[in-house]
């Protein structure tokens, strides 16, 4: 069962837990994103970012924050859910939910973490050098998976859409020819 203690809904109650952490000589690993349908890439790309240290922490952006930059369809899985899942890897120690209108990179300035860890398409190099600010480092991955959450998406859409377009194709040009039949009876 998850613990919802590991799950931050208010960025200033992260605060006193990376103090316990630092004072009991943790190395603290800090990645984000939306984490919209949970799959094995991003299992393993936790799994990954824990073996940078002893605390994984893990921002996830709400439901407002995807809509903003995936569009009006995503996410796929709401903010609970979305948190909740992630509490149930076991290299994910917190999970600490990411608001719309947050300041930039709030996250990462509370926590302060001993490693960063993101994808080659979140940060530009210069963004990365502006980070390594508040961070001991930056750690760029490669994607855990062939696929994405976007990709998956997109296949099924297009599965969906081949389906459809083959039934109705058949029944639209049935639909035309009766129609076109009872225009030429009515002459």
């Amino acid at each position: 069962m998850t613990n919802p203690q590991r799950i931050i809904f208010n960025l200033n109650d992260i605060f006193p837990l990376v103090e316990g952490y630092r004072k009991a000589g943790k190395k603290i690993v800090l990645t984000q994103g939306s984490f919209d349908m949970v799959h094995i890439g991003h299992a393993r790309y936790c799994e990954e970012a824990k073996k940078y240290g002893d605390i994984l922490i893990v921002g996830v952006d709400s439901d407002e924050k995807v809509r903003e930059r995936k569009g009006l369809d995503r996410p796929v899985v709401p903010q609970e859910e979305r948190l909740e899942m992630l509490t149930y890897l076991r290299s994910v120690d917190e999970v600490v939910l990411k608001e719309l209108h947050a300041p930039k990179y709030a996250l990462i300035k509370a926590v302060k973490p001993d490693v960063l860890i993101s994808t080659k398409e979140t940060y530009t190099p210069e963004k990365i050098k502006e980070l390594e600010e508040f961070c001991g480092k930056v750690i760029v991955l490669d994607p855990m998976a062939t696929t994405s959450t976007s990709a998956k998406l997109r296949r099924l859409q297009l599965g969906a859409a081949k389906k459809i377009s083959a039934t109705l194709s058949g029944k639209l040009i049935k639909t035309i020819e009766e129609v076109l039949e009872e225009l030429k009876g009515e002459k």
